[in-house]
């Protein structure tokens, strides 16, 4: 589903993100990316959605390599993969229906069908009942079910979740790990980057451990350390 070979990315300031990594990540796998701050976790999703352009090296996404896709073709690539993140990005002036529903309207989806789908997934992430409701008036774990609403909303076939309980108290945490956990079982590729040692000794999935932009470890049903 995806694949990094031989992929190195440096930023302006001469700072190594990812050296040389290589990674084969199966349709339907969730992995997880460990590492310090720094160490290329966030660098590494974002050259997956083709947010960033790696230096040197090739990416695939669902058998395409990406680095040869035309500017108007993103946008399609990017209809298969949806972002999560620790800050929400939630709309503020928007509900919580109104915020899930424009992940549809911009990619041109008919009224009909936005009109079933979010209630749909609202009801699936469990906040089928703050549909009028605005972010701030949301707890954080709240506000972190709509922003997977959003991404998930038109079923892509890859997850990317960058710190998504890193805002969150522990408990809360572990609702959002269960809801991301529900959707990996639909089939779902999640590639998720956390800190939290504790949820990656539960979950006991694929760990590729990374340190100043080297990937040190590549184990499954493994744990932080």
């Amino acid at each position: 589903m995806i694949r990094l070979d031989d992929v190195t990315k440096t930023y302006s300031e001469g700072n190594v993100a990812l050296r040389r990594a290589n990674a084969d990540i199966a349709k339907g796998e969730f992995v997880f990316l460990v590492g310090p701050s720094g160490s290329g976790k966030s660098t590494m999703l974002r050259l997956m959605n083709k947010s960033e352009e790696p230096d040197s090296g090739r990416i695939f996404v669902a058998g395409k390599d990406i680095g040869e896709l035309s500017n108007w073709k993103v946008p399609m690539l990017r209809r298969n993969i949806g972002s999560i993140f620790q800050d929400y990005k939630l709309l503020p002036n928007k509900t919580v229906a109104e915020n899930v529903s424009f992940a549809l309207e911009v990619i041109g989806r008919p009224r009909a069908v936005i009109k079933t789908q979010v209630p749909q997934i609202l009801d699936l992430v469990g906040i089928g009942d703050k549909a009028d409701k605005q972010p701030h008036q949301l707890s954080g774990g709240e506000q972190q079910r709509v922003s997977i609403a959003r991404a998930f909303v038109n079923r892509p076939l890859i997850l990317l979740a960058d710190e998504p309980t890193g805002n969150l108290d522990p408990q809360t945490a572990i609702g959002i790990m269960r809801l991301l956990d529900r959707i990996n079982k639909t089939g779902t590729t999640v590639v998720m980057a956390t800190h939290d040692a504790k949820i990656v000794d539960t979950m006991q999935r694929r760990v590729i451990q990374l340190d100043t932009g080297n990937i040190v470890r590549d184990e499954r049903e493994a744990s932080y350390g």
